[in-house]
């Protein structure tokens, strides 16, 4: 216990120290205002974006992107996933392609993206699910891999079929596994629609960032990015709370 509280405070101690550094560096010359506006003036316009009726339809329109992205990518992925891993032949085939594909950098495809599907909902959801799809899907190759074969020998000796086998052998071994992928999942998910919206959209947060960023508004920029920031740590934790309830199931 007495470590748990030492390694919260050390935390605490870390983020305020920055926060600090944040507001004073600014404000004493160290660096230029207009470069790193102080940390007061960040919140005073994160007030001001939260105060304002005109933000939350920016806010609903990339929440509901990311959301749909997600809802396509992770269970798509994980099962491509498995029905690669399952097949030996199609493991040869398509995990060197997948692994290939997650090491090119997906921002180089956007503009194949607008060409495709124009500049609208469809669009964004097909990046972001492109951005995310690759990296479920080599978590499912792996949490395959970590299913005990002896499981599976007893399963299928007793006469389970495929789908029994799936659901009460696959999916408690994999879910803890599974779990990890999808906090990426969504770093790679948001990310994805957030580069999409700057590139090419009239809504959304990307909107807005590449918007305040071409016109040096930085308050307003790093009022949004710590908005983000607080989002997805809420979203992070939420899934860790729910790995940890789960972990029983790597047994």
């Amino acid at each position: 216990m007495l470590r748990f509280r030492s390694i919260w405070f050390a935390r605490l101690a870390i983020i305020l120290a920055f926060f600090a550094l944040w507001e004073i560096a600014p404000r004493v010359g160290l660096m230029n205002e207009r470069l790193l506006p102080p940390l007061s003036d960040v919140i005073a316009a994160l007030i001001g974006l939260l105060g304002s009726a005109s933000f939350y339809p920016h806010l609903g329109t990339t929440l509901f992107q990311t959301l749909l992205a997600f809802l396509i990518a992770v269970p798509a992925g994980a099962i491509l996933g498995i029905l690669i891993a399952e097949n030996r032949f199609a493991s040869e085939v398509f995990k060197p392609l997948v692994f290939f594909i997650f090491s090119i950098p997906k921002s180089i495809f956007l503009p194949m993206f607008i060409l495709a599907f124009g500049i609208g909902l469809t669009q964004k959801v097909a990046f972001g699910v492109f951005s995310t799809i690759f990296i479920v899907m080599m978590t499912a190759f792996a949490a395959i891999a970590s299913v005990k074969e002896e499981h599976l020998r007893v399963a299928r000796s007793y006469g389970a079929s495929t789908m029994q086998v799936v659901l009460r052998v696959y999916l408690p071994s994999m879910t803890p596994v599974l779990l990890e992928a999808v906090r990426l999942a969504m770093i790679f998910n948001f990310t994805g629609i957030l580069l999409a919206e700057m590139y090419a959209s009239r809504r959304g947060l990307g909107n807005l960032i590449g918007t305040w960023g071409m016109s040096f508004q930085l308050d307003q920029l790093l009022a949004a990015i710590i908005l983000i920031s607080g989002l997805s740590i809420v979203f992070n934790e939420t899934i860790r709370a729910l790995e940890l309830r789960l972990e029983h199931w790597r047994g």
